[in-house]
């Protein structure tokens, strides 16, 4: 077999296989490993020091999640309050992808794991929007994540009036049913930039008035609420000297709802079709299924690498949204979903 007929040959069974991970991909996929529902630290109040590990919440009080702060000693309360909590993983979930619910929260939140911030819903004063309906779930960095050791779950809660705080839904951290061994993980604080401009994939572009956003996870819910076009995301990484030479995968889990992927400035791959006429149409098949595009030969460099992911929304809900983001051999990719195929 050339190697023009091996690249359609894996082309082609990379994208069976993508099409294949949408029935794995949702919530069946994963399983609850830590019970969340409970009492919880909680304290009114808004400090930065709550966020760290290493802070004493001893003398906190504790309060019932899910349910409204109102109905536990806080009648009447509105502003900030925290909540905090430690859960221990056991170090069998290594290599695992995790995520963690949170129900209903009334009405803004952000969540850090270990003082690292996962996510946000809503957005606090003084641009204040509330988000008392949308449900909570935020992926969880591996490298976050201490084995058999407390890590410390702390939400920042803002309720403008009526009920507040987590109160109803399910509630805990869920762990896939089999671990996928990313060998680069690119999931945190990428750059962001909406409008359109094709320089935006050149490795050596300036981002540096861009904002940042969390990958993955919906823009909507990171300042950009009812955006609906082009957006940019642009992340720099390091490739060691070990990988230099393996065939690689880049995973970008879900987008909403079509991209562009370039790596140092060259077309890697793309899902929907950008063409002015029919865009529309093309993007409402593709927001609900996992991305996984090969990486041709000499791109991926050696030290420095920027990876450029254009995107397209239309409706709702826009940007990465849902994980796995890295890169992986296409070794273990394969065998990964081939594995996990065969179990079901």
């Amino acid at each position: 077999m050339n190697l023009f007929s091996r690249y359609k040959y894996f082309t082609g069974l990379l994208l069976g296989l993508m099409i294949f991970q949408s029935s794995y991909a949702d919530d069946d996929n994963y399983k609850l490993i830590v019970d969340l529902k409970g009492q919880w630290k909680f304290s009114i109040g808004n400090r930065e020091a709550w966020i760290r590990n290493d802070y004493d919440d001893r003398s906190w009080d504790e309060i019932k999640v899910p349910k409204n702060w109102e109905e536990q000693g806080f009648h009447g309360y509105n502003g900030y309050a925290f909540y905090r909590k430690k859960v221990t993983i056991s170090k069998d979930f290594r290599g695992h992808l995790y995520f963690l619910k949170l129900g209903y929260i009334d009405d803004v939140d952000e969540v850090y794991f270990n003082g690292e911030l996962i996510g946000s819903t809503g957005s606090f004063p003084p641009k204040y929007e509330s988000a008392y309906e949308a449900s909570r779930k935020y992926y969880i960095p591996e490298n976050l994540v201490t084995y058999d050791e407390p890590n410390i779950i702390a939400v920042k809660v803002y309720d403008n009036h009526s009920k507040g705080g987590i109160v109803s839904g399910q509630i805990g951290l869920y762990a896939s049913r089999a671990p996928m061994p990313i060998d680069i993980h690119l999931s945190g604080f990428w750059s962001f930039n909406t409008g359109d401009d094709l320089t935006f994939k050149e490795p050596d572009y300036n981002d540096g008035d861009w904002n940042e956003i969390l990958v993955p996870s919906n823009w909507e819910n990171q300042g950009y609420r009812d955006y609906d076009g082009f957006a940019w995301y642009r992340k720099t990484f390091r490739n060691t000297n070990a990988m230099r030479d393996e065939k690689m995968v880049v995973l970008l889990g879900k987008i909403d709802d079509i991209d562009e992927v370039y790596l140092n400035g060259e077309f890697i791959g793309s899902t929907g079709n950008f063409n002015n006429t029919d865009r529309k149409s093309s993007g409402s098949d593709f927001y609900d299924a996992l991305r996984g595009y090969i990486i041709p030969k000499n791109i991926l460099r050696r030290g420095r690498n920027v990876i450029s992911v254009r995107v397209y929304d239309f409706r709702g809900v826009g940007g990465i949204y849902e994980g796995p983001v890295g890169i992986i051999t296409q070794e273990k990719y394969i065998k990964y979903w081939h594995k996990l195929s065969s179990e079901k």
